[in-house]
């Protein structure tokens, strides 16, 4: 079965390519490859994926916001489904950088849309935890108000699950939205804390840490991430006319994806600095705009329809993640 991955030399659509293939199946992986971290990193993904898994594995460079280009791109290919996880990311970055957010997550997101539809496959897609905004009822339930995203990451990736759900509607495409929180292991996001923590740990310098560090994330490890994506494409949602939770008639579910425990701040880094066998010199800062002060998911509705258990705790995961980035670094 070949399986069209979009972001295929980021984090997770690295991780799932190295899945998939792993078990035999053959991947289609397109990014754009662009600049919003070192695209060294997305390179070396892509070529662990070339060197382990050989011409089951094709890549193609092509911005997915481009539509023309997308439809040139993927060609006659014969897909069975896909996996969309390409997007612009970082909740700071987007109020920075606001437009790179509509081309990428509206526009690249409609035009993905466009091949299932036209080639009536089934399709996953990343959304994000970042949807729940200011939302104070833990843990984060998929049957949440989300009408208040505070910044503007949150808002595209609200709309998508909004215009997916137009489509499965219109259109009967099984269509499989998943909530992601904080992803983090090897082969990660230079921007994101678990990367920056270590990386200025073991290079002495400071970090930064917001809101005294009096914040809580739903830490998830990659692998419990990628066994999660894999088990939604193996289940696409069926059309099966029963009314969902919310009202909707359509083949297409929301799942929470997450390690269902919050982690506070400050323990997250203890476990780092032991990892490192450094102590951290904290730079503390005040609370940043689109932050949120804690985050934690119910993944009942996923464990219940898909089997989905995560087993990883911060307490293997970190040092996994440690050993990974020194030998990555050559430390």
């Amino acid at each position: 079965m070949t399986i069209l991955i979009t972001g295929a030399a980021g984090f997770i659509g690295h991780g799932l390519a190295e899945r998939l293939l792993a078990r035999g199946d053959s991947v289609v992986g397109i990014d754009n490859m662009n600049s919003y971290y070192d695209p060294a990193l997305k390179q070396a993904r892509l070529d662990n994926l070339t060197s382990r898994f050989g011409d089951r594995f094709t890549f193609r460079r092509v911005d997915f916001s481009d539509h023309q280009a997308l439809d040139d791109a993927l060609g006659k290919d014969e897909i069975r489904s896909i996996a969309h996880l390409g997007a612009q990311p970082g909740v700071r970055y987007s109020i920075e950088n606001p437009r790179a957010y509509a081309q990428s997550n509206l526009v690249g997101h409609l035009n993905i849309l466009e091949v299932a539809r036209q080639r009536s496959l089934p399709m996953v897609y990343a959304s994000s935890s970042s949807v729940y905004g200011g939302n104070h009822n833990l843990p984060f339930q998929i049957s949440d108000r989300v009408d208040h995203p505070i910044s503007l990451y949150a808002a595209t990736k609200r709309a998508d699950e909004l215009i997916s759900e137009t489509y499965s509607h219109l259109y009967r495409i099984p269509l499989t939205g998943l909530r992601f929180f904080t992803v983090y292991g090897p082969w990660g996001r230079p921007e994101m804390a678990v990367w920056m923590f270590t990386r200025n740990i073991l290079e002495g310098r400071p970090i930064t840490v917001f809101n005294k560090g009096q914040m809580k994330r739903d830490f998830t490890y990659i692998d419990d991430i990628i066994s999660g994506v894999a088990a939604a494409l193996d289940n696409p949602p069926l059309d099966d006319g029963l009314t969902k939770p919310g009202g909707s008639k359509a083949p297409h579910r929301l799942y929470n994806i997450g390690n269902n425990r919050s982690e506070a701040l400050m323990d997250l880094i203890a476990t780092i600095e032991n990892a490192c066998g450094k102590k951290a010199e904290i730079d503390f800062q005040p609370m940043q705009p689109g932050d949120v002060y804690e985050t934690h998911a119910d993944i009942d509705d996923i464990a219940r329809d898909l089997g989905y258990a995560p087993t990883t705790p911060i307490s293997i995961g970190i040092p996994r993640f440690v050993t990974w980035y020194r030998q990555y670094r050559g430390l």
